[in-house]
């Protein structure tokens, strides 16, 4: 059973940064390897947006960023501590969302297509 588990985040202000990680593990310590990464963002009434992805290739990684937060966010993933990253930079007030990752994970098992973190709040004042 793979588990992801959210932290960072919090209360900021404008242009200021945050990381948010997203820890990838397999409750019985089985190896895993993470293949696509997601974080998506959502406020109340709103539709559930992508912020970034990043999916593993046989000759690397690929990203994408949406339009919104591209050039202040960056996704990234230490495959070796099984971590994925999103750091926010320069935030703005329009930020202001929770955010979840989500992952594609490989295991000797059934592995996990489309596994959630719990979400983190980030709040940006202007």
């Amino acid at each position: 059973q793979v588990q992801l588990v959210e932290s960072g985040g919090g209360a900021v202000q404008a242009g200021e940064s945050l990381r948010l990680s997203c820890g990838v593990s397999e409750v019985s310590g089985r190896r895993l390897v993470i293949n696509i990464m997601n974080w998506y963002r959502q406020t109340p009434g709103k539709q559930r947006e992508t912020v970034a992805t990043m999916t593993r290739r046989s000759s690397g990684t690929v990203t994408e960023v949406a339009d919104a937060v591209k050039g202040r966010f960056a996704i990234s993933i230490d495959f070796a501590k099984n971590t994925g990253y999103l750091q926010m930079d320069s935030l703005k007030p329009e930020d202001t969302a929770d955010y979840y990752c989500k992952a594609n994970v490989w295991t000797p098992d059934q592995g996990c297509k489309g596994c959630w973190g719990q979400g983190r709040q980030v709040t940006v004042s202007s």
